[in-house]
């Protein structure tokens, strides 16, 4: 009876840990939908959704080899809910990376994090001899800085891309095409912005959007957590958290405010957009949903394998490219440099 007593409150346990597995997930999926302010613990349930997913996949193979097929369900049917989340990173098919056709244009993306700051212009160079190697007709670049030295990178990549439309702060787009109206659009009280530039593709007009939202906040905390160790002074683990929960719910409600921003900015184009840029913040936020909402997410559409965009300790998807339904997505893929902690994201799209 010991025996028996014990594996039924174990197994109960079990039942218990995937009844709340499969909550929090779904919980999870609904989390982009409410704006993040009020909602915090719901929209930060976003964030740990692959390792809810995994965790339900375990316990899956788990019921499945106890061969206990009603409780096998439940992790089952909140997988296949989640096969549109799954879909935001994760594209199957062997379509080649690039397409150089030349059919249609060639969109990239890339926050080049101020060419590391080095003065040499050398970076800054290599940065356009990749774009080159793409085939590339728009460049939107976030932390962009225009002086290595004594020169102006604007100069040496206007032979390649002969227009260029500057943002408020740290904002470019660069394009082989002729640009006409162009618009800034400052955000509040950081340092992020975006802007938008109409670009004349063959006598049609494309208004680009360049995008770059407030930050998580992470790095921040942990180098002012760095500095103060090396000053002596011992910051307790707890204070860590609480300082890096506090910076990502507050930057998800700045950022929720930028998007709304922007995606009402681009509602009211008089012609097709295209959204470039980095959003920092994961696929299926509320973010993410509010930037999306009405156009197609290049990715999905196109793209292939694994989708990471941030190269450092984060393996996630940040940066993106969307496209208004009159486009048609050919190739969506990403290029591992090391000029930053972002990699560059390249889409062809057909006009």
């Amino acid at each position: 009876m010991g025996k028996l007593a014990v594996y039924k409150y174990i197994s109960m346990m079990f039942i218990i840990i995937q009844f709340v597995l499969s909550i929090f997930t779904l919980v999870g999926l609904w989390g982009g939908s409410v704006p993040p302010a009020g909602n915090t613990a719901m929209a930060m349930l976003v964030y740990i959704l692959p390792m809810l997913i995994i965790a339900n996949t375990v316990m899956l193979a788990y019921w499945l080899v106890r061969r206990h097929w009603i409780i096998s369900i439940f992790p089952l049917l909140t997988i296949l809910f989640c096969i549109p989340y799954i879909g935001t990173i994760y594209q199957p098919g062997n379509q080649p990376a690039d397409d150089e056709t030349g059919h249609g244009i060639k969109i990239a993306t890339y926050n080049v994090a101020s060419f590391g700051r080095e003065t040499s212009g050398f970076m800054a160079q290599d940065i356009l001899s990749e774009m080159k190697k793409h085939h590339v007709d728009v460049l939107c670049m976030q932390e962009y800085s225009d002086i290595s030295g004594d020169k102006l990178n604007s100069n040496s990549y206007k032979d390649y891309f002969p227009y260029m439309a500057t943002g408020n702060r740290d904002m470019v787009i660069y394009s082989k095409y002729p640009i006409g109206k162009k618009k800034n659009i400052p955000f509040d009280e950081t340092n992020n912005s975006a802007m938008w530039a109409d670009i004349d593709v063959n006598g049609k007009t494309i208004r680009i959007f360049n995008v770059h939202l407030e930050t998580t906040g992470f790095n921040r905390t942990m180098h002012r957590v760095a500095k103060l160790e090396r000053n002596g002074i011992r910051v307790e683990n707890n204070n860590i958290i609480s300082a890096i929960y506090d910076n990502y719910t507050l930057g998800m409600i700045i950022r929720s405010g930028q998007a709304t921003t922007v995606t009402n900015e681009r509602q009211q184009s008089p012609v097709p957009s295209i959204v470039c840029g980095d959003f920092n913040d994961v696929p299926y936020s509320y973010v993410y949903n509010t930037m999306l909402s009405g156009m197609v997410d290049g990715f999905k559409e196109c793209g292939n394998g694994w989708m990471q965009t941030y190269r450092g300790k984060k393996a996630v998807r940040i940066d993106y490219i969307f496209h208004d339904k009159a486009f048609k997505g050919i190739s969506y893929y990403t290029k591992e440099l090391t000029y930053s902690d972002h990699k560059p994201v390249f889409m062809q799209i057909e006009i």
